[in-house]
């Protein structure tokens, strides 16, 4: 497994970089394909499996264990993220709207895991995919309900506008929610767990130098800040990667309810 901390000699130090999202196959001369993040994305499937089979397999009356953990999720994702956006349909989109949280929790959390140490998001066409699935989603349930005119009538209704004005906001209205939406959608999630891994390796690597590889009376202070900082930052980089899932669930269900009711 690739480590966050890049030394290049004995006598400097270098910070972590781009490397740290570049990968090589884990057997050597396999596929290219079969890499870190890879494994990392088949590691996390599994886990969100085991935990919702382990929660929601064989329910009891008064939950305990798994079960406690699956539920609170479940109530949190149905009351924070599908009900205020979907209102009488969200029950039938609990399914999807909890599997999209928990996979991107756990590929977020990822990253604080020892010797894994790797936000999945942060390799962007993980999120990518996810979001354009829902893209696709969106588009499909706004033309199946209304049909192509209905749902492009219902995207561009602005009440009280003249309609002169129409041929200004139209496009700008057009190109939010079939252009922009998408990008910010999974770049959001990308870009901060980007930065959340970048900054950790950055912090965790000034520790290790100045604390190991090159101790020194003026370089110890600088090493225990480092060490300090990387325990701080991981936990605020901890409460991100709950609040980028968050995140992008509610726009998930906010464009599956854009889809159903055939507006913007």
């Amino acid at each position: 497994m690739r480590t966050t901390i890049l030394i290049t000699s004995p006598e400097e130090w270098t910070a972590p970089g781009r490397e740290l999202f570049e990968f090589a196959p884990l057997i050597p001369g396999g596929p290219e394909w079969f890499s870190k993040p890879t494994l990392i994305a088949a590691l996390s499937s599994i886990i969100v499996i085991a935990l919702c089979w382990a929660a929601f397999a064989k329910p009891k009356i008064v939950p305990r264990g798994w079960q406690s953990i699956g539920e609170y999720a479940y109530d949190f994702v149905r009351d924070h993220i599908a009900r205020p956006n979907l209102g009488k349909d969200s029950d039938r989109w609990m399914g999807l709207l909890l599997t999209i949280f928990l996979t991107v929790l756990v590929w977020n959390l990822m990253g604080v895991v020892p010797f894994i140490q790797f936000p999945l998001a942060a390799y962007i066409g993980f999120p990518a995919v996810l979001a354009i699935s829902v893209y696709l989603l969106k588009i499909y349930l706004g033309v199946r309900h209304h049909g192509v005119r209905g749902y492009l009538r219902g995207v561009v209704y602005l009440e009280g506008l003249p309609g002169w004005a129409y041929g200004s906001y139209a496009p700008m209205i057009l190109l939010e929610v079939f252009v922009t939406s998408l990008f910010t959608h999974f770049i959001r999630l990308f870009a901060n767990m980007f930065a959340g891994h970048l900054l950790v390796a950055f912090f965790s690597s000034v520790g290790f130098w100045f604390l190991f590889e090159q101790l020194s009376p003026l370089g110890a202070g600088l090493g225990v800040l480092g060490v300090a900082m990387t325990i701080l930052i991981t936990g605020f980089e901890m409460f991100i990667q709950f609040l980028q899932a968050f995140l992008f669930a509610m726009l998930a269900a906010m464009y599956i309810g854009s889809g159903l009711r055939g507006s913007h």
